[in-house]
């Protein structure tokens, strides 16, 4: 059983990521982090007294299913108001990590020029750019696979669907990611 001290620690160290990730999402600074919040409200309330090592599991999930239901609240008030109103990896084995291989390369060293910096700062916000373009369950897939770093199993269970799908939908983001920044002149 999580401490009240055990639990506040996890939340701090998810908090970051997850408003990230959500933004990722939704496209939405406010909406994001409505949905972070409520996911760590329903954690605390309802799974408080979980272990602390089934708690990344949960959040995660908690996590999915806050931002599912607000893509359904979306699609409800759009529709409504609507009717109212009238890389690619040579070596494709399917572990191909984008984030890890710009972290790489993001480890300035001490004489970095300002230029270099800039560069790889827009560099990152273009990264960030594309993946905030790939659609939900790609982009999702992705997150979980490669920025929370979730084994195939793990996110097929946080996304509820199979593994086949989550390696499926992380394929066809690494594509679209590539060729993407591939045609922006971005090579890592």
């Amino acid at each position: 059983m999580a401490s009240e001290r055990e639990l506040s620690e996890f939340l701090k160290s998810v908090e970051r990521r997850a408003f990230k990730r959500s933004v990722y999402h939704v496209r939405n600074d406010e909406a994001a982090l409505d949905i972070v919040q409520d996911s760590m409200m329903k954690l605390a309330e309802h799974y408080g007294h979980k272990s602390v090592e089934e708690l990344p599991m949960l959040f995660q999930r908690i996590l999915s299913n806050c931002t599912l239901d607000w893509f359904r609240r979306q699609k409800t008030q759009n529709a409504l108001f609507s009717n109212m109103g009238d890389f690619e990896n040579a070596n494709d084995d399917g572990d191909f990590d984008l984030l890890e291989a710009v972290h790489a390369s993001n480890n300035p060293e001490q004489n970095e020029s300002a230029e270099t910096h800039t560069e790889r700062a827009q560099t990152l916000r273009e990264i960030e750019t594309e993946i905030g373009q790939l659609p939900a369950r790609q982009r999702e897939a992705f997150l979980m696979r490669y920025w929370e770093e979730m084994d195939v199993a793990e996110t097929a269970a946080a996304m509820g669907c199979s593994q086949g799908s989550v390696k499926t939908h992380c394929s066809r983001a690494v594509h679209a990611l590539a060729k993407a920044l591939t045609a922006k002149g971005i090579r890592l």
